[in-house]
């Protein structure tokens, strides 16, 4: 049987509207919706006097202009990016110009695949570079909160999620979200760090996580009364039962990726078809390093797949 996974869509999208979620922590919504952003980018704004704002959002005048209204008198001192998508950094240049804030973030978009010569994808931020760059582990401290900054490649390379230690509360980006499971796409995009970070995540305490689209997992605003450990196990059991999938569906004669996702996603919107065969080419780059699957060359999306005794 095929695993379900508890995701919660019962979202209220007040575009550009100030959304108090906890005494640290409110909530900003883009008015940028699709079928990979839900509806739209969640940016966070955390403090009370002096404010840190976690994924500003994609260039959107509207929707800055929305976060210097929730800001007000306050000031912003440090601007926090999980990962360069063009719908999570690019407004970080525009948000820094008003408040003079720093970025920070791992690095630019493919940071830890540049040395290989990676092409990346179209919708990276190219341009985006942090001010200061951040590595697992490490603390950054504002005016009444701390965040620990925790590594978790996978949905890109240099994707890193921010840990607010003074409420247990975790902000994923697009690592773990609740309305929906998450694209993991190649060059950049990496199936087996992405399962690496998510078991990493099940050895923490975080008691409510704020996934940068959909609504939050755990704490009083989960209407699943999701625990974000166990909705992590679950993600990880999901990913398992997706290669049982693909395995099955190779050993039927589906020996391409586009016969793989229709057959695998027949019940998903077909819209979604596209991250659909971006993840299950993921599966395969990781199927084919361990031999569970073989195929001519080096994976590729339109390759022919086939189980290694297989003709």
């Amino acid at each position: 049987m095929a695993v379900t996974v508890p995701v919660n869509r019962d979202y209220d999208p007040a575009f550009g509207a100030d959304v108090r979620l906890s005494p640290l922590v409110r909530r900003v919504l883009a008015r940028n919706p699709s079928p990979f952003t839900f509806h739209g980018t969640g940016t966070y704004i955390v403090g009370r006097d002096k404010l840190a704002v976690i994924d500003p959002g994609p260039e959107d005048e509207a929707h800055l202009n929305a976060i210097m209204a929730a800001v007000g008198g306050a000031e912003v001192t440090h601007i926090l990016v999980t990962h360069t998508h063009s719908d999570h950094s690019p407004l970080a240049r525009q948000l820094k110009g008003r408040t003079g804030a720093k970025t920070y973030g791992f690095g630019p978009h493919g940071a830890r695949r540049h040395a290989d010569g990676v092409q990346m994808e179209e919708a990276g931020d190219i341009a985006f570079k942090p001010d200061a760059t951040v590595r697992d582990g490490d603390l950054i401290t504002g005016d009444g909160w701390t965040f620990e900054c925790v590594f978790t490649p996978g949905h890109t390379s240099n994707h890193m999620c921010f840990a607010l230690k003074d409420e247990k509360a975790f902000f994923p980006g697009d690592h773990v979200m609740g309305w929906s499971t998450t694209v993991v796409g190649p060059p950049d995009g990496d199936m087996r760090a992405y399962m690496r970070s998510l078991e990493k995540l099940t050895r923490r305490d975080d008691v409510v996580y704020y996934p940068t689209h959909g609504a939050p997992i755990g704490g009083p605003h989960d209407r699943l009364a999701r625990n974000p450990q166990d909705y992590v196990r679950t993600l990880t059991e999901h990913r398992r039962d997706r290669e049982a999938q693909i395995l099955d569906a190779i050993g039927n004669g589906l020996h391409e990726i586009p016969a793989m996702v229709a057959h695998m996603y027949v019940d998903v919107d077909k819209r979604l078809h596209p991250a659909a065969a971006m993840s299950v080419f993921a599966h395969l780059v990781a199927m084919t390093e361990d031999r569970r699957v073989v195929t001519e060359g080096a994976p590729r999306p339109n390759g022919i797949y086939r189980l290694p005794n297989q003709n």
